[in-house]
């Protein structure tokens, strides 16, 4: 199997955000929040996901996830699990619970963008527990 080359690049080890991931996690981040919106291209190895986790904000904020490159998960509190591939989209808004990652063989890339608003914030939860995960 070749070397794993999503489209912006796998970007470096994600060692500020590791506590909230299982398995290891790559951040290239694009766009600066200071330039008006946050713009990052994370890179999950097979396995790998985030806790679940709500963007908070008074007003606006939320999550957009453009998927590039692998196959993922995406899953909100009380749904079923939404498969991810190159070209799909995922609009969450503020207030939903939620995670996202690779599925257990593939490698999975997708840009996130924060959405602007006013006191947005990430409040992150537990883990997404091995049992469920496997069960995707």
């Amino acid at each position: 199997m070749s070397e794993y080359k999503p489209l912006f690049g796998k970007g470096k080890e994600n060692t500020a955000f590791a506590e909230y991931f299982v398995g290891m996690s790559y951040l290239n981040p694009l766009v600066s929040a200071k330039d008006g919106v946050g713009i990052a291209d994370v890179t999950f190895e097979p396995g790998c996901r985030n806790n679940w986790h709500i963007h908070r904000a008074k007003s606006g904020g939320g999550q957009i996830l453009l998927c590039t490159d692998g196959e993922g998960w995406y899953q909100e509190w009380g749904k079923e699990a939404r498969s991810l591939k190159p070209g799909d989209t995922v609009v969450i808004p503020a207030g939903v619970k939620h995670w996202h990652g690779a599925k257990k063989d593939s490698w999975f890339t997708h840009i996130a963008i924060e959405v602007p608003g006013e006191e947005t914030s990430n409040e992150w939860l537990e883990k997404v527990d091995d049992e469920s995960y496997l069960k995707l």
